[in-house]
């Protein structure tokens, strides 16, 4: 096995939650997603999310967070296992 499946293993196996960025939040945080291992509610998660990529700090005030598809609160609980989609707002026709 070579490193790259070592490292995709590990992800695999690890309890994370996946971040998946659209649109202005994917240019501030310079990717379309990741994984993260911890937070346990979606106010953590922005927390730890704002101190990975310092430019989200201006984004994410305005952006809609879903997990696993549905609208949340700073409050909600993430379970291991959930996506979460940072969408800020869309403009066009």
């Amino acid at each position: 096995m070579n490193v790259a499946q070592q490292e995709l293993r590990v992800v695999e196996t690890s309890p994370s939650i996946r971040v998946r960025y659209w649109a202005g939040a994917r240019a501030a945080a310079g990717l379309d997603e990741e994984a993260v291992i911890g937070p346990a509610t979606v106010g953590d998660l922005l927390a730890l999310l704002t101190a990975r990529h310092p430019d989200l700090a201006s984004v994410l005030p305005v952006c809609s967070i879903l997990v696993d598809g549905r609208a949340s609160t700073a409050d909600v609980a993430l379970p291991e296992g959930v996506a979460v989609e940072v969408l800020p707002p869309f403009a066009g026709g």
